[in-house]
């Protein structure tokens, strides 16, 4: 039975992720990007339709998932009545969203960071995630309004604090939390997962696009930790999805060399995007 999902679209209110005060960036009148960056715009049959968007760069910075490089993002804002069929367009062309900021990894010299999306017609449970399902038949899957509630964040201290202490997200307050789920100029949905006494053990933030779901954020209670709610979280995902007819679910960017992104490799068959458009990601 399809679920009435309480996607919110809501344009009035926005918060500054990246400092774009700091940032070269893309004349707004000639359209050019300073030389240096000339090679940083996407390529790709579906990038050409987006071609007079204005973006930013971001400058260098050190890398968050391999050491010894340098990162860069280009990125747009989603602040006009068109912000949800443009970012549908740039989630389909490998981007992501952070509140009001569409933007995706063109970093020098590295092509690391692989934009993915799992196929979710095609998709089989293996034999591990079957029994990740059955550890977790305790948990009721919730949809919500992006509304930001206050068990919602100490769950999220508690899963950052214990799991990602030196992330960008271990400062992050009420207020930047609290932005984080309620500032989107595009549908966006809380996913709750709570146990038989109703407590809260899990939470997602997800965007819909024309063709899928895209997970935003997630986080879980870390006590549960051998219970594999990250790969079970994707799982109801991905059920959503079929349920839906809907084809993808974005899980943003893969890295083969960063032991974190490796559980996304499990997902298959999982597509890639690059320079032709989206293709079946080939692994071993």
């Amino acid at each position: 039975m399809m679920m009435s999902v309480p996607f919110v679209s809501d344009n009035s209110r926005y918060r500054d992720t990246f400092d774009v005060s700091m940032c070269p960036y893309r004349d707004f009148h000639t359209g050019a990007l300073p030389t240096e960056l000339s090679d940083s715009v996407p390529t790709g049959r579906q990038m050409q339709d987006l071609s007079n968007i204005n973006f930013w760069a971001t400058r260098l910075s050190s890398c968050a998932y391999l050491p010894q490089r340098q990162e860069r993002k280009i990125l747009t804002q989603l602040t006009s009545d068109e912000a949800p069929e443009l970012y549908d367009k740039l989630a389909r062309s490998g981007f992501r969203r952070s509140h009001n900021w569409a933007y995706r990894p063109q970093c020098p010299g590295c092509i690391a960071c692989v934009p993915v999306r799992v196929c979710c017609g095609r998709f089989r449970p293996t034999r591990s995630m079957t029994r990740t399902l059955r550890k977790n038949r305790d948990l009721q899957f919730h949809w919500c309004p992006p509304v930001a509630t206050e068990e919602q964040f100490a769950l999220f201290e508690t899963y950052v604090g214990q799991r990602h202490q030196q992330g960008e997200m271990a400062n992050m307050g009420w207020s930047e939390y609290r932005a984080m789920i309620e500032d989107a100029p595009v549908e966006v949905a809380v996913v709750e997962w709570r146990d038989q006494s109703g407590q809260l053990r899990a939470a997602m933030l997800v965007d819909r696009i024309s063709d899928g779901l895209s997970a935003v954020y997630s986080f879980f209670d870390p006590s549960r930790h051998k219970d594999s709610l990250g790969i079970f979280m994707v799982l109801s995902l991905i059920d959503q999805c079929v349920e839906q007819g809907l084809d993808y679910v974005y899980l943003g960017y893969w890295i083969g060399e960063s032991t974190k992104m490796a559980y996304k490799s499990r997902f298959r068959p999982l597509e890639a995007y690059g320079a032709t458009g989206w293709k079946v990601l080939e692994l071993e």
